[in-house]
Formats: C-alpha cells, structure tokens, sequence
C-alpha cells in the first residue's frame, strides 16, 4: 500500500503583518503537514527581535562578555585548585 504524501502548506508572515513567501522575511508563520498516517503535524513558529529595555549593548555582545565571564571564573577556580 502506497501512501499518499501531501504537499505542506506553509503560511509566512512579516513583521508588518502581512502574507510573505519569503522565509527570510518571515517572523511568525505555521507550517502544517500530512504524516505517512495522515495525521495532521502542525509547528508554528515567532520570532521576536525586540532589544532588552534595560541592556546598554546588543544581545549578543552581552551573551559574549557572559561566556568571557564563566570561562575567567572556570580558570581561577582551575588556578585555585592546581595551587592548592
């Protein structure tokens, strides 16, 4: 028995609020698909690009100097327990 694959249906939507095809452009969106069993699998999806109020610099930069952070701490925790 063969099965039947349906073709998804994939809905984008911009950060206007308006329908695009464009995936790049694309901050929220659901896409849903047929399963070998025809059950319906949604996923839906948002992507938020909002800056955090309170945070001087970009997202990324303060994750960076985070990471910057654990690894000083990892070494003097490493440097702490080589000595003694």
């Amino acid at each position: 028995m063969a099965s039947r694959r349906e073709p998804k249906n994939v809905v984008y939507v911009d950060a206007t609020g308006r329908a695009t095809e464009d995936p790049a452009q694309a901050v929220s969106g659901e896409i849903a698909q047929y399963d070998d069993h025809g059950q319906l699998r949604r996923t839906r999806f948002f992507l938020d690009r909002s800056q955090i109020p309170w945070l001087p610099v970009s997202e990324t930069a303060f994750l960076l100097w985070v990471l910057v952070g654990f690894v000083l701490i990892w070494g003097c925790i490493g440097l702490l327990l080589a000595l003694s």
